[in-house]
């Protein structure tokens, strides 16, 4: 697998916004790490001084009426799962992740897609 993104960078952003989204009435996930070199299946780190070659960084978050559920990839792709109050399951496009910033405004969209909160930046999200 070719290693695009530095998952500690995208980590970085993830921690970075988790503030913001506990201002906003989220409850927000510990990280969790996955190690390319651990036997199948991985087990899924909190430390991530436990994780010697990462291959995945991941974040839940939840409110009363959604979840969010993103995984990044060092690929270049993210699994992305909302969850609506009707069950609804939303998976939006994640692929071809091109570097930090690729991820962090993919995730300001992702994030206020699923709750409505304001981005992390606190301008509006340009809609494309």
């Amino acid at each position: 697998m070719d290693r695009i993104l530095d998952l500690d960078e995208a980590a970085a952003v993830l921690t970075g916004r988790s503030r913001t989204w506990r201002t906003a009435g989220l409850d927000v996930s510990p990280l969790t790490w996955r190690d390319a070199a651990a036997p199948w299946p991985a087990r899924l780190e909190t430390d991530r001084s436990r994780v010697h070659d990462p291959d995945a960084v991941g974040v839940h978050l939840a409110a009363s009426r959604a979840e969010l559920s993103v995984v990044l990839f060092t690929g270049g792709w993210a699994d992305v799962d909302h969850v609506t109050e009707d069950g609804d399951v939303l998976h939006p496009p994640a692929s071809g992740i091109t570097s930090t910033a690729d991820f962090a405004h993919r995730l300001e969209g992702w994030v206020h897609d699923a709750f409505g909160t304001p981005p992390a930046s606190g301008r509006e999200r340009a809609r494309s």
